[in-house]
């Protein structure tokens, strides 16, 4: 038996979220974690999963989502960035209007027995520096069909301020988890980046699940990070900003 009915994988954009989603749900016990609850891709999902085009209910939606992402063991997860919990605790206290602003009592209400698995990234410049590749490109990860082909172009400031909004998310978890006595299993990126297979064995710990017999841990997605990234490292540690070295980014002029 888990330990846990739900559990959601809390992050910010380029961690390694979708990573160890895919090394959870390869298990076959810890549901299908995906973002099941990000605001632009909600009619994709209710579409999918065959809900009326503009008229469902928010605790539709959620019912969906648990059918959609539980395994058979009854798990379900999730992964949710720093602003998706607003939506997901708003949209709950409009079906549960005696429960608002109690978001542990809401989340409690609709997912049950509910763990946190916390991940974050130490190098939090390399982290903005693939936030902003993938901004820039819509390439979220290898193969994704969303990349529209563009060029990436260095950009000091914009990375400096991706390092100001992932501290500032990052602050915003510690604050909710604090505020709501929530102690999450923290998972680092650079310890899943090194060792995917130990972590996943350790937050299937934390949730209360083995691995099942025959089972591999094995993951979906590979490696994104290249000499580019590296090059805009040393660069941005080196000091330079802006358009300072490019001037102009692909597609502009002076």
């Amino acid at each position: 038996m888990a330990d846990v009915d739900s559990y959601f994988i809390c992050a910010t954009p380029r961690t390694g979220s979708s990573l160890l989603c895919g090394l959870l749900a390869s298990t076959g016990v810890a549901g299908r974690p995906e973002a099941y609850f990000r605001v632009p891709d909600e009619p994709l999902w209710a579409g999918r999963w065959g809900l009326p085009a503009g008229g469902w209910g928010y605790g539709d939606f959620v019912a969906a989502a648990l059918a959609a992402g539980r395994t058979g063991n009854g798990v379900f997860g999730a992964k949710l960035m720093w602003g998706t919990l607003d939506r997901v605790v708003e949209g709950l206290a409009a079906v549960h209007p005696e429960l608002a602003g109690a978001d542990d009592a809401l989340l409690r209400r609709a997912f049950g027995r509910t763990a946190f698995v916390h991940l974050r990234r130490d190098d939090v410049l390399t982290q903005a520096v693939s936030w902003l590749r993938a901004e820039q490109t819509d390439l979220w990860y290898v193969g994704c069909p969303d990349a529209n082909g563009a060029a990436p172009w260095y950009d000091g400031e914009g990375i400096d301020e991706l390092i100001r909004t992932i501290e500032t998310h990052q602050a915003a978890w510690e604050e909710w988890f604090a505020a709501y006595d929530v102690t999450p299993h923290r998972v680092r990126y650079e310890d899943l980046a090194g060792d995917p297979t130990g972590v996943t064995r350790k937050v299937l710990g934390f949730l209360g699940l083995g691995l099942p017999a025959g089972a591999t841990i094995r993951p979906r997605h590979q490696r994104q990070a290249d000499a580019l990234n590296a090059e805009w490292v040393a660069r941005h540690r080196a000091g330079s900003t802006g358009w300072r070295m490019s001037p102009h980014p692909p597609g502009t002029s002076g």
